[in-house]
Parts: structure tokens; sequence; C-alpha cells
């Protein structure tokens, strides 16, 4: 957990003071150095980082950790989120949106979802994302892959994009629930990824659309 106040540190650690989970907490200077590599930042699988810097220190921030382990997993904590925030975040790698106030009550759960590879961000703020981005068609993701989508795989990928689970998908094309696995199969295959969840994020940092 990284943060410059410490009654934050301290409310976030009471949240989390349950066997389940090991809890590093960090103290940050609000006003980071220009030289992020100075910024000692410890190893961990999932950081929950306080956004109360301005906007471009915590961009740098979550740049200098992903460049520093790049495996690890990102949940943004702040007072409020706007579109255009949540969707700079989401396109730095970020895997989870939340708000003081859900935090007390979400972290615990968003915690090991987003060790695993998912996503805790509120629906409406992936859909509208997903909107943006869509309106963006200057580029493509994985051309050639794109290219061999079927008709089917494009309404599939679409539907991912929007958040749907593989139920949701199958009633809105209207087709069975294993045909729709069979999809999602074939689609991870194509862009060379193994689970929905990077599939996912590779469409939302590559700014682009497939549709």
């Amino acid at each position: 957990m990284l943060s410059p106040h410490p009654l934050v540190l301290a409310d976030f650690e009471r949240i989390l003071a349950k066997p389940a989970f090991e809890v590093v907490a960090k103290q940050i200077e609000s006003t980071l150095p220009p030289d992020m590599r100075k910024v000692t930042i410890p190893r961990a699988q999932v950081f929950v980082v306080d956004a109360h810097a301005a906007r471009q220190a915590t961009g740098a921030l979550i740049t200098n950790i992903l460049e520093r382990y790049p495996t690890a997993r990102l949940i943004v904590v702040a007072d409020k989120h706007t579109d255009a925030n949540s969707y700079s975040l989401l396109r730095l790698g970020v895997k989870g949106l939340l708000s003081y106030e859900e935090a007390r009550e979400q972290l615990p759960r968003a915690l090991p979802l987003v060790a695993g590879g998912g996503f805790w961000v509120p629906r409406s703020v992936l859909s509208s994302f997903v909107d943006s981005v869509l309106e963006s068609r200057t580029r493509r993701i994985r051309t050639e892959s794109v290219a061999n989508l079927s008709r089917r795989e494009h309404e599939v990928l679409e539907s991912l994009l929007l958040n749907l689970a593989n139920k949701e998908i199958a009633s809105k094309l209207n087709i069975a629930e294993r045909t729709v696995k069979f999809h999602v199969s074939n689609l991870l295959s194509k862009f060379g990824v193994r689970r929905r969840a990077d599939l996912i994020l590779l469409c939302f940092q590559s700014r682009g659309t497939p549709v």
C-alpha cells in the first residue's frame, strides 16, 4: 500500500487485518521527485495506490511500479474517479478502481480477484470506456488476428469488452453457453493470450477496436 498519508495507510491496514493478507504499508512523499528511480518501492503482488497526488504524479508512480515489477497488479483508490481519469488509469494497466468509501467495504474482496488477474472496475465505467475506445477507429488490434475472426467471433469479442459473462453473452447472441466458451477459446488462441482478462486488457491498452 502506497500513500502520502499515514492515516490512510493505517485505515487500509485496519481494513486488511486478516490472516489472508500480508500487508506492507509505505508512506511516500506527496510531491514525487522528477527521477522516480530514487523512490524506494517494495515488491508486492498487488499494489494499492492512494491517488491523492496530482494525476501526473500518480501516473508516473504507476508507470514506475510496472517497469520495476511487470507482473504486479494495481488498484488505485481516490476520492472519486472521473471517466477521463479512469480511462487513463486503465490504459496504464491498472486493474482496480475504488473510491475511499468503496475501499472500506470492497477492498478485501477486490484484492484476491485482482491478484488472480481479474478486474475490479464498475461495469458502467468499463462500458463507457469501451464506448470511447470504439469511437477511435484509427488503429486496429493485431490486424492479422482480427482479419481472421469470423462474424460470430467479432460479436463475442465485443461482448467480452463489455465485461459480460458467458451466460450473458449466450443470451445476448441467442446461442448456447458452450458455443460461447468455444468462441472464447478460439479468441484467446488467435490473440496469443491465456485468459480473457488478458484479452480485454490487450484491447484496452491498444486503444483500438477489433470491430
